[in-house]
């Protein structure tokens, strides 16, 4: 069993900046790869940035390329996901999530991360 808490979020202009955390617990076989998510009203969920555990491999999504980073603490456990340059598009609940899996290329299928946060969420205002 995998526990996931975020925290961090909060309501920020544009162009600021806010850090997300993820403290995980449980299995850490069931933490190979980790990634955050995020889902605006009335959207579909949208995969934001993923690391693999093991070898720190890193995929983000095309839209937070370049000003979202994501990175981890092992000895606390924490998943990082540090967002700069905030725009009105990515206000959002943000979530982390854990998976088992581990692939060579490419990260994990939205369906292959069993464990989930309640979510944090971030307003950026224009």
């Amino acid at each position: 069993q995998v526990q996931l808490v975020e925290s961090g979020g909060g309501s920020v202009q544009a162009g600021g900046a806010l850090r997300l955390s993820c403290a995980a617990s449980g299995y850490t076989g069931s933490r190979k790869s980790m990634g955050w998510f995020r889902q605006a009203p009335g959207k579909e969920r949208e995969r934001v940035a993923n690391m693999y555990t093991i070898d720190d491999r890193i995929y983000y999504a095309d839209s937070v390329k370049g000003r979202f980073t994501i990175s981890q603490d092992n000895a606390k456990n924490t998943l990082y996901l540090q967002m700069d340059s905030l725009k009105p598009e990515d206000t959002a609940m943000y979530y982390c999530a854990a998976s088992g899996i581990w692939y060579r290329l490419g990260w994990p299928s939205d369906l292959e991360y069993k464990y989930w946060g309640l979510g944090t969420q971030v307003t950026v205002s224009s």
